[in-house]
């Protein structure tokens, strides 16, 4: 078998059988395909696509090419969550707890942001003391007691993923649907969940621009943890504006503690009750309707509260200092207020603009090796519909500098859209994708 009679093969549009895929994989990872050789490949895959076989095989093999998570010393049905990313999306940090305070498990292993969106595993550092690196064995036993833990991903799983990501990131073909699905499927089966729920975001915020992109991607995902004999459903979400109110890390943590508390605000809030509510009905806890009657009862008992205290606790941290404070005034430097200088109503925002003003802040990185300031974010008192006159403040800034409050007020302003007239509200929940169906609302 050869390399270059793999590539004319993909090429020309046909379909690879198993055996050449994992040639290409191992081939790769084992060093003995170059990098020119795979970027051929990887283009030809842009430009024709998979079949879902095909594209499920290529994720089984990226999926072997490294260790899996048995989760089998774990009890109970483990349920998965995975975002495909998006500006103050914090779900992970709220379903959780409140899917381990209604009795299935959640072992999660999660990542750093890079770029505009933020990474779950930065906003947990932003909490005092917390463990995010742990011992299998540790991790187990917190899943275990608890009912939840997420702790930061393995050097070991999906090493193919980790070299061909480098490779298609310099070449052109990060956007190849089949590559994405693949990529994104290849960790969460080699995380070793029983049940997987996948929260595809649309917007400016987004990575997919639309409602048809985002539907197509759930359909390839969904299809792949069929083919790999997991349940997986897929939530198509809106990310046409900021998840919540606050964008950043240690900010977006005290919102976490708002909406267990059940004072977050409603798009945050109510985005967090379909997605636990769909774990749950993923992990056989009952139907859609008493899955989200538990969801709102763990949190109203504030039951769901004190699993996220108790995870934090175990994992050697502690929330206090989160859930006390009324408003957010964690250690920040620098305070400056926005005002757009207009009245009307919020029409619409460039979301990733705004994860860019938060990342000028400090609240990201643009480089792996980027210090992150975790008090640094944004506050938005303001969302898409809500009427706003100049003399309001549209938006906090917390930084280490007032230097940087101004750059990131420059792309803020640049980013909101007002208008006279009011605005229809949007629908933050666009479709749900199970094998074979789709559901558009």
């Amino acid at each position: 078998m050869r390399i270059y009679d793999i590539i004319q093969k993909k090429r020309d549009n046909k379909q690879l059988n198993m055996q050449e895929i994992e040639f290409v994989i191992n081939g790769y990872v084992n060093g003995e395909i170059e990098d020119y050789q795979m970027s051929a490949f990887l283009m030809a895959v842009y430009f024709n696509g998979m079949q879902d076989e095909e594209c499920a095989n290529f994720t089984k093999c990226m999926l072997n090419s490294g260790e899996t998570m048995d989760l089998s010393e774990i009890k109970g049905i483990k349920v998965d969550k995975h975002s495909t990313g998006g500006v103050g999306d914090k779900t992970t940090l709220i379903v959780a707890p409140i899917v381990a305070a209604c009795g299935a498990k959640v072992a999660k292993m999660s990542g750093r942001g890079l770029g505009h969106t933020g990474g779950t595993i930065d906003k947990l550092e932003s909490i005092s003391g917390v463990k995010l690196d742990l011992p299998k064995e540790r991790f187990f036993e917190i899943v275990n007691k608890v009912g939840c833990c997420i702790v930061s991903q393995s050097g070991n799983l999906v090493p193919a993923d980790k070299k061909i990501y480098a490779l298609r990131d310099v070449t052109a073909t990060v956007e190849s649907m089949p590559l994405i699905a693949s990529s994104i499927m290849s960790k969460k089966l080699a995380s070793g969940a029983d049940c997987i729920l996948l929260d595809v975001k649309v917007g400016s915020g987004a990575f997919m621009k639309t409602k048809e992109d985002a539907i197509n991607l759930s359909k390839i995902m969904v299809n792949i943890g069929e083919h790999c004999g997991k349940k997986v459903v897929a939530i198509i979400t809106d990310m046409n504006e900021p998840l919540g109110n606050a964008i950043g890390n240690a900010i977006e943590v005290w919102e976490v503690c708002k909406v267990l508390k059940g004072e977050g605000p409603k798009d945050l809030n109510d985005i967090c009750i379909c997605l636990a509510s769909n774990m749950l009905y993923l992990a056989n806890k009952g139907t859609m309707e008493e899955c989200e009657k538990m969801v709102l009862d763990s949190i109203k008992s504030g039951k769901a509260l004190e699993k996220f205290k108790e995870m934090i606790s175990e994992q050697g941290g502690n929330l206090e200092k989160f859930i006390d404070a009324d408003n957010y005034n964690i250690d920040f430097k620098v305070k400056h207020e926005v005002f757009l200088g207009k009245n009307g109503y919020v029409s619409s925002m460039d979301t990733e603009k705004i994860g860019k003003a938060a990342m000028v802040l400090g609240a990201g990185r643009k480089k792996k090796e980027d210090k992150i300031d975790y008090s640094a974010g944004i506050m938005l008192n303001k969302k898409i519909g809500d009427k706003i006159s100049g003399n309001e403040c549209f938006a906090e800034l917390y930084s280490s500098s007032l230097e940087k409050c101004l750059e990131a007020e420059n792309i803020l302003k640049e980013a909101v859209i007002t208008s006279q007239n009011s605005v229809q509200e949007k629908k933050l929940i666009k479709a749900k994708v199970v094998a074979d169906e789709v559901e558009i609302f």
